[in-house]
């Protein structure tokens, strides 16, 4: 249908240029454009602060941010495309560190030797072979075998020999860690409860169980 002298051209986001910062909307984005016609410096940079003060009121959010009050300016520039000439109250910023990606962090895809230990236990296991042989090592392999014990209880709940660990300990440092003789762990304290991370005690099978009975004795 043709437009009338009187109708009303109605536009849509689909025929117009995305916006770089939607959260803003486009009554900001005209602000800002109008901003650059402004020929005195002084009055353009004080509308900028109002604009600023705008664009804070339409995203709340932004405070939960550090240096938010830095950010909101920083949004002004990128919206007009970094091409704004104003006093800001902090530096412009700088297009190829914003826009740049960041360096892809490597993985560490090397196989984990024992997954009821995790792949932090291997990085403690080389730590301590590279100290020399005294008092010091010893007790870091002693804390390291009660840590392992725990960890090997909440995975196979059941009883462990501590033989079994220091066993593990050798496997996976290689052989280039020996357990000192005679090296001796504290006793399990059976109250203790080991629970598989992300569950709650008292759930599962055992604990419907015990609920079930423990319901059954109150009545």
């Amino acid at each position: 249908m043709e437009a009338t002298e009187n109708s009303i051209k109605l536009y849509y986001n689909t025929e117009v240029e995305p916006l770089k910062m939607p959260e803003y909307g486009r009554i900001v984005l005209g602000m800002v454009e109008r901003l650059r016609d402004i020929p005195d410096r002084k009055k353009r940079s004080e509308q900028a602060l109002a604009i600023v003060k705008v664009m804070e009121r339409l995203n709340p959010q932004v405070h939960q941010q550090e240096n938010y009050e830095q950010k909101l300016w920083d949004h002004l520039y990128m919206i007009a495309g970094y091409d704004l000439d104003i006093d800001s109250p902090y530096p412009a910023p700088v297009v190829e560190f914003i826009t740049s990606r960041p360096e892809k962090i490597p993985l560490n895809t090397r196989p984990i030797k024992a997954r009821h230990y995790g792949r932090n236990i291997e990085s403690i296991i080389d730590l301590i072979a590279s100290e020399e042989d005294g008092d010091i090592k010893t007790a870091m392999i002693r804390s390291l075998a009660i840590y392992m014990r725990q960890q090997y209880l909440i995975w196979n709940k059941d009883t462990v020999a501590d033989e079994t660990i220091f066993q593990d300990i050798e496997r996976l440092s290689g052989g280039r860690v020996r357990v000192p003789e005679g090296l001796e762990l504290s006793k399990i304290d059976q109250s203790a409860s080991y629970s598989r991370p992300g569950m709650i005690q008292g759930h599962g099978r055992g604990g419907r169980n015990r609920n079930r009975n423990n319901r059954g004795k109150k009545k």
